[in-house]
Formats: C-alpha cells, structure tokens, sequence
C-alpha cells in the first residue's frame, strides 16, 4: 500500500506522495489519504491519483523540488530570498 503516486487532478495536481491509506466509501468516491516528502498529508479522490512506482522508489524521474507544495508564507519567504539576492 505504500506505492509513490503522482496526483493527477485537483488542488493538489503535479504533487508526488506515498499512499498512506485509503478509505472506500460505498456508492461515493474513494478517498485516498497521501503523505509528501516534507510529511505533510494531504487527501484526495482515488481517481485523481496514479501509480509511479512500487515502495517510495519511483519507477520515472521526477524533478528536484518541484513536486512539493509549498505553504504561502514559504513561498513568501522564497521570493523575499531570490529579491533581495538579485
């Protein structure tokens, strides 16, 4: 159940998790409950997401740094650090 997968729809689109549990829910959408690199979780549809590899060792090349979502006051931080360095 711990496969890395590549989230392919909703808000959290372009993200690479590892699945930490999934919860089936009879005639609704399947939710499955998924854990970033920075041990952030985050859950989405089943649907949305699409499987990359087996264990946390994925099967294509994923970009540095582009696969985690940053939170807005670390984005904040990210370009207050590229301004004052240009």
């Amino acid at each position: 159940m711990k496969n890395i997968v590549m989230v392919t729809g909703g808000r959290n689109m372009g993200r690479a998790s590892v699945i930490a549990h999934r919860e089936k829910h009879i005639g609704d959408f399947d939710i499955v409950h998924v854990k970033d690199s920075l041990d952030r979780t985050f859950a989405t549809r089943l649907s949305n997401i699409f499987v990359i590899g087996e264990g946390t060792k994925p099967c294509i090349s994923l970009p540095k740094g582009k696969v985690t979502k940053l939170t807005i006051a670390e984005e904040r931080n990210v370009r207050r650090a590229a301004e004052a360095s240009a």
